[in-house]
């Protein structure tokens, strides 16, 4: 059973609520996703390839991520993630903007990182590839292959 920590629309903690993952969540009351976009300091970001058993699977994302467990910061869970998911461990992440949802408050973080590239690790049930490209070739991806819009239009943002 994963726990979460509620949150109102202001990312503040509300005391004595926990979620519970896969439970319904009240409306008005959110949880805390994080989501870190992968820059190489030569200019290119990381994509990784969902496993074709999840939703959206064979598509690329544009982040690492998930959701934050109790307890867990921001910035906790955005190191945590990125580790587990892509084997970079860093924790010089900058937030570079929030989004908010339904029940789902997402905080999204940019990773510039000189790490090998051919290091990327995958993690089992989640990843199944990864590759590096340019910043003109992931904003010219399509909604068949990008699973979501969002990091696009971070990144377009990040360039300006």
């Amino acid at each position: 059973m994963e726990l979460w920590d509620a949150y109102d629309q202001e990312l503040n903690k509300i005391k004595g609520m926990t979620l519970i993952r896969g439970q319904h969540i009240p409306e008005g009351v959110f949880h805390l996703v994080c989501d870190i976009i992968v820059k190489h300091t030569d200019g290119t970001y990381l994509l990784m390839q969902r496993d074709g058993r999840k939703h959206f699977g064979g598509m690329w994302e544009a982040t690492a991520g998930g959701s934050a467990i109790q307890g867990e910061t921001p910035l906790d869970c955005a190191v945590r993630e990125l580790r587990e998911e892509t084997g970079i461990a860093s924790d010089d992440l900058t937030e570079v903007g929030r989004i908010t949802t339904n029940d789902t408050i997402y905080v999204e973080f940019l990773c510039v990182t000189s790490c090998d590239k051919d290091a990327v690790t995958l993690q089992a049930g989640e990843t199944i590839a990864y590759q590096w490209v340019s910043r003109d070739e992931l904003v010219a991806m399509n909604r068949e292959e990008l699973v979501t819009k969002r990091m696009q239009t971070f990144i377009q943002e990040l360039q300006a």
